[in-house]
């Protein structure tokens, strides 16, 4: 067991890091080394698995990122950009696979991990279902196939808990046509509609965000022209396909040569 990778899973106390969590616990091909918190968190000092009113697993949670990575061979981290990009710098100084699912990073936020990237093994991606990842896939394709008679609209749909909107798989999807369109997302993307907007403009990639419930995720992509609809549509109903993807992306990350990759390089798409 000492020679499987050693995971450290940051935001041990959110839905995400309680999911991963137990996603490698439960693993046969790496090992939890640590949890991370933030500082002045009641778990702090605790075993994990106590704290998620199960049995005892052996790891306290801790406040200390640099002396949990030093242990580890990849951190996944679902957390907020802010910290994320703070992991970063940690991972790569540790030579750790950093897996990212952060979502809502700025432009200065991602030069930030870039630079780290030429330390360590970044993989990041709004999301890491390989039915997202598919579904990326085919809206490149079909906004390829499809003139601009057909107005473009990306629909998502997640819990009220969600703090960004766009969602990153929402973005992930809108570059996707983007890139299929031979265009730049900055320069059609059409947001937040509210009010007398007008007519919507020929070519644009309109968004539109859901927030309710306990919505895990769900994702359509509408390609609308005059007397017809394609639509193409993803719904997650369990976040462990996301922890299983992030585990996975850790695995391939090992012994990868330093730089960022997406979920597209590990699932070979």
């Amino acid at each position: 067991m000492t020679n499987l990778p050693g995971i450290v899973i940051t935001g041990a106390s959110g839905r995400m890091g309680q999911m991963l969590i137990k996603t490698v616990q439960e693993s046969d091909k790496a090992r939890l080394v640590g949890v991370l918190e933030r500082p002045g968190h009641d778990w702090i000092g605790k075993d994990i698995g106590e704290c998620m009113g199960g049995a005892p697993m052996g790891v306290a949670v801790s406040d200390d990122a640099l002396e949990l990575f030093a242990h580890a061979q990849a951190v996944i981290d679902f957390t907020a950009p802010a910290a994320t990009v703070e992991f970063a710098g940690l991972a790569a100084q540790a030579r750790a696979v950093h897996v990212i699912g952060t979502t809502g990073l700025s432009e200065d936020d991602l030069k930030k991990i870039n630079a780290a990237a030429r330390h360590a093994t970044v993989v990041r991606a709004g999301n890491m279902s390989l039915g997202v990842n598919l579904l990326v896939q085919l809206t490149k394709k079909v906004a390829a196939a499809l003139d601009e008679d057909f107005d473009i609209e990306v629909i998502e749909a997640h819990h009220n808990k969600k703090v960004d909107a766009p969602s990153g798989t929402a973005l992930m999807l809108g570059e996707a046509a983007a890139e299929g369109r031979g265009v730049s997302l900055d320069n059609v993307s059409d947001r937040g509609r509210d009010g007398i907007t007008g007519a919507r403009e020929r070519g644009h990639i309109g968004f539109s965000a859901i927030r309710g419930g306990d919505i895990v995720g769900e994702h359509d992509v509408l390609f609308a022209a005059p007397g017809e609809r394609v639509v193409l549509r993803h719904i997650a109903t369990d976040r462990a396909i996301f922890a299983r993807g992030a585990l996975k992306a850790a695995l391939w990350g090992q012994g990868k040569a330093p730089g960022e990759y997406d979920m597209m390089d590990v699932l070979g798409l």
